[in-house]
């Protein structure tokens, strides 16, 4: 199973529509990770087969989406949030306790608009980066984990 995720677009509806023709056919779940849901509801509209998923960020105003959602993907369950309610630009100390709380094995966020992935105490985390306006001096970026019967694999690609 793959899930696509990205995150601060930031009204940018162009980089969520390249992300979209990049990764229609071969993502299983979609998720923006925040910053971004009334361009995401456009591609809801273009892409409505897609099981396309949003956690609130702290700059999507009046959302209704959830801080955080829990995907499960066969045994394996992945904690997706924003972050900014749990320190991520100070570090990911309090997503991996709120991880192994719930059971998780992997921990999808954004908000700090730089890319990330890394195998932390057994949980691995990725931050896609943002998709328009990263503060890393790399590209535009999206990112997606694999779960397969090998195990677990993330990865962060260019928009």
């Amino acid at each position: 199973m793959r899930i696509v995720a990205m995150s601060d677009s930031h009204g940018d509806s162009y980089a969520l529509e390249r992300i979209f023709e990049k990764t229609a056919d071969t993502g299983n779940i979609f998720v923006h990770l925040g910053d971004g849901e009334r361009e995401l509801d456009m591609m809801r509209l273009k892409y409505p087969n897609l099981d396309i998923r949003h956690v609130a960020g702290n700059c999507d105003y009046m959302s209704m989406s959830p801080n955080i959602e829990i995907i499960s993907a066969g045994d394996v369950k992945i904690l997706c949030t924003h972050g900014h309610l749990y320190g991520v630009k100070y570090g990911t100390e309090m997503l991996r306790s709120l991880a192994r709380d719930n059971g998780c094995k992997a921990v999808l966020f954004g908000h700090t608009h730089c890319r990330y992935e890394s195998l932390e105490d057994g949980i691995y985390m990725l931050n896609p980066g943002s998709c328009s306006c990263p503060r890393d001096y790399e590209d535009p970026s999206f990112g997606w984990i694999d779960i397969t019967p090998a195990g677990i694999i993330t990865n962060i690609a260019n928009v």
